[in-house]
């Protein structure tokens, strides 16, 4: 007899803006619960415990994982599933949905959950920060010291974030980065404003910060503004959401497969939009087509 297809399900109740529990399980139901599916409901209550029922699904053989949440979720579970069969589906209900949105994913809920059900699994590559994986982007100045506002913010969603930037615009000191790709060449960020790796092609929200980036191809972009250009940029800023912001002289961009970012002391780093510690000097890599996930 054949097995059944085990497809799970990681609801993240706390994710974004408060999306009814009632209708992402109808519509999980509707087009999920099928005849050749074994599906399951599970809730992620911490990250911890979100990391344990997905290392569970692996080990039960569950084929499709789907979460619903952000892109903070989709690196806690997805990080779980690197190198395993179990291919991951998210189902958006985040602040900024960056992976999402770079494979076109709905952010509507019913019809990320319809699309996800006839998606094809495919293998993209995965970035790593020293030991931290990341799927989406990782930044090491401004552009992660926001985060950190961010986070204290009481409202979720795209304007608030926009605010914890200018926010931190105003007490961000910048310091000197040294930063070693790959070809040898040293590159000396003296005031780096924003330092970003980008496995896919945007921040969230629509903010296309690599348009180009592509998941699968065995490398990552780096993405730099000092910030002594910034007053030249502000004007610009409509072509990070239109899929242009590369073509602008001021920004740097510079593909690589592996890199050392050195400063004079730790400090804050954005993984997909969670901020952690790092040590003053990171090592950034990427493991090709390390993760199997559904695509629309």
């Amino acid at each position: 007899m054949k097995s059944a297809n085990k497809v799970r399900i990681l609801i993240n109740p706390n994710s974004g803006l408060g999306v009814a529990l009632d209708r992402i399980c109808r519509e999980l139901i509707q087009h999920w619960d099928k005849p050749e599916a074994e599906l399951s409901v599970q809730f992620s209550l911490s990250k911890k415990d979100g990391q344990a029922k997905a290392l569970r699904a692996v080990k039960d053989g569950v084929k499709k994982l789907l979460v619903v949440g952000g892109d903070g979720m989709v690196n806690s579970i997805g990080s779980v599933l690197i190198g395993t069969d179990t291919a991951l589906g998210v189902i958006p209900t985040g602040s900024g949905n960056g992976f999402a949105r770079h494979f076109d994913t709905p952010l509507d809920i019913a019809k990320a959950t319809e699309a996800l059900a006839h998606a094809e699994a495919q293998t993209i590559d995965v970035g790593y920060a020293g030991e931290h994986p990341f799927f989406v982007t990782c930044s090491l100045a401004w552009d992660a010291a926001l985060v950190d506002a961010f986070e204290k913010s009481p409202v979720r969603g795209v304007l608030p974030y926009v605010f914890a930037g200018v926010y931190k615009l105003f007490d961000y000191t910048p310091e000197p980065f040294f930063i070693l790709p790959d070809n040898g060449d040293e590159i000396l960020l003296e005031d780096p404003l924003v330092c970003t790796i980008a496995n896919l092609s945007q921040y969230g929200g629509g903010a296309q910060i690599a348009p180009n980036a592509r998941a699968d191809d065995g490398k990552l972009q780096l993405v730099t503004l000092r910030q002594r250009d910034l007053p030249w940029i502000v004007p610009m800023i409509g072509k990070l959401f239109d899929g242009t912001i590369d073509r602008l002289d001021k920004i740097k961009t510079l593909e690589f497969t592996t890199l050392t970012v050195c400063r004079r002391k730790p400090g804050p780093m954005q993984i997909d939009g969670e901020l952690v510690q790092a040590p003053a000097e990171i090592n950034i890599t990427v493991r090709p087509r390390a993760l199997n996930v559904l695509v629309p």
